[in-house]
């Protein structure tokens, strides 16, 4: 495979580097930062000047950074092209597998092909053809349903492509789908966090899989608190049974926080477009910063070694969060290490970790992906994952898509990604499903799952069935379940007092702004199909999770399948 293409063109082009410099001085739409960061890649990359005239940043993101270009052909012709700097610091390695997935799998079914790469010292910069696309912040709210199914049609086409080749994405959300609403184009792009099945076939994914190890994993299993004494907490099974022998605690945790829903910006993925989004769960929802513990003899918490937040690592005692300082790995685990398993943990509610803790072993699993969109075995760190993981992401898209709520899931961490789920799609579902893959998740309390209908026609507004779901599941209005939102209009956050609601007074409340007749663009006449087929990317279990090329064959797509 050739690492570096170039297309013909004089290697001594002075004048033209002058005319292109002159000409980027002159584009008064350029912010000074952006400016500086083209003249600088053009002073890394020199031989861009002799082909590529820099118009504008189009993205950036942790690992690269994309700007729109133009190349002068032979022809006299310019066209457009996307160029791909990655960061100095991406190991090598990772780099030739983006590009090998990229000229293998790309090109067709909407999955982004590769025309060059340049290459000087450590930068290098992919350059690929040009898609002119919308923001999907943008026009969520002004899709069709039929839109809508050719949008998730043709992402399933692309993840059936990537997938026979064995590719597992792993970072699906709607800024690596690029769609132009007026071609009706679209290309999965971003590959740079691609991983390998066991028999992919890009063999380069295979070299590079010990990279995907990213991020430390917890020691031990932290409780998230998810309000009116409902926590999660995530451990392998034998773990559970060590902390079943220990001591019984007779309290248990109240977050006494306001849910909220956060509205803000789109962080990285979205920091080109500046619209407010409007997710379902705010950062800030089910908080555990300010969680203490209150007397309650009716109810007992299942003894944990340690109560951590993940994102601040601060350890929570029985009155106040007590900041600890952060253990060496190498002297406090040499000392710990010779500590037998099987001895139960004798630190919980108190400000240290113990050696049993300590000794154990870590839970290393892959975890590279998006908050929101990170599938429960990505989040409850299995070791195993499969192309099952892009599927439930997919599904994450099409529940937006439905609900008109972007981005759905936003949380801190990992835990309280998990918590969240579970307010959709129940807490004994998520424990059995977990179960399947080797994984022991408790929940001080049980929360139902809800009608994914009645969900999304309420979060969009078209809620003219809710009578209908609530007079034929009446048992799951009258159970307390925290609520997937945290307000009932959708264009203004709105701060509950508290976190648990009745989920009828969810149906019977306020509600979203309606849609007038006549903007409702199909909205009003959405198929069980439709549901069924999101209820299956959502499985929780990614054993029986659908693939894509299921999905295609889906009676959703019965009208437009090829």
């Amino acid at each position: 495979m050739e690492t570096v293409l170039k297309p013909p063109c004089d290697e001594q082009h002075p004048q033209q580097a002058e005319d292109f410099h002159g000409n980027l001085e002159q584009n008064s739409k350029l912010s000074a930062g952006v400016k500086k960061d083209i003249e600088k890649l053009y002073e890394a990359v020199p031989q861009l000047v002799n082909v590529f005239k820099i118009k504008e940043k189009i993205g950036e993101g942790t690992f690269s950074s994309v700007y729109l270009a133009t190349a002068q052909l032979q022809t006299g012709y310019e066209e457009k092209m996307a160029l791909k700097h990655l960061i100095p610091t991406s190991h090598p390695l990772r780099i030739a597998a983006e590009l090998q997935c990229l000229t293998v799998a790309g090109g067709q079914d909407n999955v982004m092909g590769v025309k060059y790469c340049f290459r000087k010292n450590d930068h290098v910069v992919i350059v690929m053809p040009y898609l002119e696309h919308e923001s999907f912040l943008d026009i969520l709210n002004s899709l069709s349903f039929e839109e809508v199914r050719e949008y998730m049609f043709n992402l399933f086409k692309a993840l059936r492509r990537i997938h026979h080749f064995g590719i597992v994405h792993r970072d699906v959300k709607p800024s690596n789908f690029l769609y132009n609403r007026q071609l009706k184009k679209y290309a999965l792009v971003d590959f740079g966090l691609a991983q390998g099945t066991p028999d992919t076939k890009i063999e380069l994914l295979r070299t590079a899989h010990s990279e995907d190890q990213q991020g430390s994993c917890l020691q031990t299993h932290p409780v998230v608190a998810l309000g009116n004494g409902v926590s999660v907490s995530v451990t392998a099974p034998k773990q559970t049974a060590q902390q079943s022998a220990s001591k019984a605690a007779d309290r248990r945790p109240s977050s006494h926080s306001k849910v909220q829903m956060k509205q803000g910006r789109g962080g990285k993925e979205d920091s080109v477009h500046h619209s407010v989004q409007r997710s379902v769960f705010g950062e800030r929802n089910f908080n555990v910063y300010s969680s203490t513990y209150q007397e309650n003899s009716s109810t007992k918490l299942i003894k944990q070694s340690k109560l951590i937040d993940v994102s601040s690592r601060k350890l929570v005692t029985k009155k106040n969060i007590i900041s600890t300082k952060t253990v060496s790995n190498g002297a406090a685990r040499k000392a710990a290490s010779g500590c037998p398993l099987n001895l139960p943990c004798d630190c919980y509610a108190t400000d240290r970790v113990c050696s049993v803790c300590l000794s154990r072993r870590q839970q290393v699993a892959p975890r590279a992906g998006t908050p929101g969109f990170r599938a429960p075995e990505v989040l409850t760190k299995c070791p195993t994952q499969t192309t099952a993981i892009d599927m439930w992401s997919a599904g994450i898209i099409f529940l937006s898509l439905l609900s008109g709520r972007y981005p759905f899931f936003k949380a801190s961490d990992d835990l309280t990604a998990l918590a969240q789920i579970m307010t959709v799609r129940g807490s004994r579902e998520t424990i059995q499903a977990a179960r399947t893959f080797g994984k022991s998740v408790v929940c001080t309390q049980v929360v139902p799952t809800q009608n994914l209908r009645t969900l999304c026609e309420k979060l969009r507004g078209t809620n003219s069935s809710c009578k209908r779901s609530q007079e034929e599941e009446p048992s799951r209005s009258e159970s307390n379940t925290v609520l997937p939102v945290a307000a009932d209009k959708p264009c203004a956050p709105e701060a509950l007092g508290k976190q648990i609601q009745r989920f009828q007074s969810f149906q019977e409340g306020d509600g979203a702004l309606e849609m007038k007749a006549t903007d409702m663009k199909g909205w009003d006449q959405v198929p069980d199909e439709a549901y069924d087929l999101l209820d299956k990317l959502l499985d929780l279990n990614p054993a029986t999770r659908i693939t894509a090329k299921e999905a295609l064959l889906h009676p959703f797509f019965k009208d437009i399948r090829l």
